[in-house]
């Protein structure tokens, strides 16, 4: 279109060298190109666009423009997430004490060398088993202070026990911890076994590096607002452990 408009305006400046560059004369040429013009365009150029000025918009009509994306809120079940995503310790002073229990366990995979050394207790630091059991013990009193949001509660009760498994050279832990208070033990369990485990791969460490510690999870709890729970009656697999 703008190819077609400049060949016409050159066409009529060609027709109309003629012309005397009188006032009257210089007028209808003008008045001759704002008919062309009105031809092509429907309308008569304005004063801004002689210019070379921009013509005047109309505001642009934000009320239709998409709103600005929301973060959603937290799911629920988050409870150590506010809403802004920023870490929070749960404010637990509305809860009754009540009797709380947990189960947790973990596998540590020691392989064939090590599993005879700890089973025939000769590793050179000592009985594996029973340092694991106290370490295990002491992990569940210091939860609090190892996982930042865990709540400092009184622990009633807290018991570690190690089993050899000669099919597969490993050995399983299985931690327990009970209280009366405000907030499960979970963590505490969890920790129990956690400790255990890693103080296993301690004292067999100059023997192999290649021990794994598997399987860290819950088994089960009792207690509290969301009752009992168990991993054997549930539908959540072995991967779910960490």
């Amino acid at each position: 279109m703008a190819m077609i408009f400049l060949r016409q305006i050159r066409a009529g400046c060609s027709s109309r060298r003629f012309l005397s560059s009188s006032s009257s004369n210089l007028d209808l040429a003008i008045a001759d190109l704002n008919r062309e013009m009105e031809s092509i365009f429907g309308e008569p150029p304005t004063q801004s666009s002689i210019h070379g000025e921009l013509p005047s918009t109309s505001p642009i009509n934000t009320s239709t423009a998409p709103d600005d994306p929301v973060l959603p809120e937290c799911k629920k079940g988050l409870s150590h997430v506010d809403n802004s995503g920023n870490a929070l310790m749960v404010d637990i002073s509305s809860k009754e004490d009540t009797m709380r229990s947990a189960i947790a366990s973990c596998r540590v995979l020691l392989g064939k060398l090590a599993f005879n050394l700890v089973e025939a207790n000769q590793i050179v630091k000592g009985d594996v088993l029973n340092v694991a059991k106290i370490a295990g013990i002491q992990g569940a009193k210091q939860t609090s202070n190892l996982i930042p949001l865990c709540h400092n509660i009184n622990l009633t009760r807290v018991d570690v026990n190690l089993i050899l498994n000669e099919e597969d050279f490993s050995v399983e832990i299985v931690g327990e911890a009970a209280t009366t208070s405000k907030t499960g033990v979970e963590m505490e369990a969890m920790t129990a076994v956690a400790v255990a485990g890693l103080t296993v791969y301690d004292m067999c460490k100059a023997v192999t590096k290649e021990i794994q510690i598997t399987n860290v999870c819950l088994e089960q709890k009792s207690g509290g607002k969301s009752g009992s729970w168990s991993r054997k009656l549930s539908s959540v697999s072995d991967d779910d452990c960490i």
